[in-house]
C-alpha cells in the first residue's frame, strides 16, 4: 500500500475517535465502544481505496462504526455488560437499551439518518451529501424516525438524549 498505507496511518487518531464516540452513544462501555471503533477502523482499512477518495470519509466510518456497535449490541449474550459509572445508571441504561431496540427497528434510511445526524454528530447537509440525498430528504427521515422513537421509548426522547453525558 506504500502512500496509502501512510495517508491511513496519519489520519487513523482521528477517525479512531469519531468511530469511538459514535460507538459510545449506543454501547454501554468504553471497552465495548474502542473494539467497535477498532473494528470499524479495520474494515476502513480494508476498502481504503475506496474510503480515502470519498468526500465525507469521516461520514462512512462513522456510519460503519454505529453499524459495528448496533450488531455488538444485538449480538449480546447474557447480561448485558454493566455500563460505566454515570449519575443516574439505571435510567441511563434503560433508555439505551430502549434506543438500541428502537433504532434497530427503524427503516434503513431513517436509521442512517438518525446515526449520522445525531450519533455521528453531523449536520443534516453533511448527512446529505453522505448518503447521496437532499437535505430536505434527511429532515424527513429524521423527522419520521424521531416520531416513531419517540412513540417507541418515549415522548421525552430528544435529541439530547444521543448524547453522551
Amino acid at each position: 500500500m506504500g502512500i496509502e498505507s501512510e495517508e491511513f496511518d496519519r489520519v487513523f487518531p482521528e477517525l479512531f475517535a469519531s468511530a469511538f464516540r459514535a460507538a459510545r452513544r449506543i454501547l454501554l462501555t468504553e471497552a465495548e465502544a474502542e473494539d467497535a471503533a477498532a473494528e470499524a477502523l479495520a474494515k476502513t482499512l480494508m476498502h481504503w481505496r475506496k474510503v480515502a477518495g470519498l468526500a465525507h470519509r469521516d461520514a462512512w466510518v462513522v456510519r460503519v462504526a454505529i453499524n459495528c456497535a448496533l450488531d455488538m449490541a444485538r449480538k449480546r449474550r447474557g447480561p448485558p455488560a454493566q455500563p460505566d459509572p454515570i449519575p443516574d445508571p439505571a435510567d441511563a441504561a434503560a433508555l439505551r437499551f430502549a434506543l438500541v431496540a428502537a433504532l434497530s427497528e427503524l427503516p434503513r434510511r431513517q436509521r442512517e439518518v438518525i446515526a449520522l445526524r445525531y450519533l455521528g454528530d453531523l449536520s443534516s447537509v453533511e448527512v446529505a451529501d453522505a448518503l447521496g440525498i437532499s437535505n430536505n430528504s434527511v429532515k424527513k427521515h429524521a423527522a419520521r424516525a424521531m416520531h416513531s422513537l419517540r412513540n417507541t421509548v418515549g415522548p421525552g426522547l430528544g435529541e439530547d438524549s444521543f448524547a453522551l453525558d
